[in-house]
């Protein structure tokens, strides 16, 4: 299948990429930087996976139209859309710039629903479809002077299960994942002391990697979930227990 992965560049979208082109999908690479997404595609292209490196600022309405455009003419319709792009800014709340605030509800909110909406034509008209958001734990317990990035994930919690309502029965899956700390260039981006004081609260004792959580994206787009819809996967080291 065709998968669009969105912030596919570095960290955990890159690694989900990897990982679904191991599975055999072809995937689309998504990134802000076009540079970034091809380091991606040369690593998948290496190890023998096929993939295409697209640019676009998901928050952008006619930057997400032309990507999809792009990415249906020469790879076809994406059947798979992981909404993966994002990124984190740390700030006491009453810190917190207007313009701070609405880019990281541009990109995490704005973009799913974009990205999201281009694709489902396709995977309605087809009658079968996979979308996995990537949320956050702290979406589900929110996070100190992390406010505005926890607010807006938790939002991207609510659109996967209103969502799921609304198109499971016409044969599109979607669900979320949540991961907690991961080792990957957005969490190393945090403070030393948010990064020591969240590590002891893990009962498992440490960050995940990225490619744990390409394994659970994997499941996602995989058979084996077919049950799942509108959930929440947790890859979160025990930082919140369900």
């Amino acid at each position: 299948m065709i998968a669009l992965v969105t912030g596919a560049g570095s960290g955990i979208g890159a690694a989900i990429a990897e990982r679904l082109a191991q599975d055999g999908h072809t995937v689309a690479v998504n990134d802000l930087s076009l540079g970034h997404a091809q380091t991606t595609v040369d690593r998948i292209t290496a190890a023998g996976g096929q993939a295409r490196a697209f640019a676009a600022d998901v928050s952008d309405e006619a930057a997400v139209t032309q990507m999809l455009t792009d990415v249906t003419q020469s790879l076809g319709a994406p059947q798979i859309l992981v909404n993966n792009a994002g990124f984190a800014h740390q700030a006491p709340f009453l810190e917190i710039a207007t313009a701070d605030f609405d880019r990281i509800f541009a990109v995490h909110v704005r973009g799913t629903f974009l990205v999201t909406r281009a694709c489902l034509p396709a995977m309605l008209d087809a009658g079968h479809g996979i979308v996995v958001n990537i949320a956050s734990q702290l979406g589900q317990i929110g996070g100190v002077e992390l406010v505005h990035y926890a607010g807006a994930k938790a939002a991207i919690i609510g659109m996967t299960k209103s969502l799921a309502r609304e198109m499971s029965a016409k044969g599109v899956r979607i669900n979320a994942v949540a991961p907690g700390p991961i080792n990957t260039p957005l969490v190393e981006a945090l403070s030393e002391d948010w990064k020591t004081a969240k590590r002891a609260e893990l009962p498992l004792g440490r960050f995940g990697e990225a490619s744990e959580i390409g394994g659970v994206v994997s499941f996602l787009c995989s058979d084996d979930a077919a049950l799942f819809v509108g959930q929440t996967l947790g890859p979160n080291s025990g930082d919140v227990m369900l």
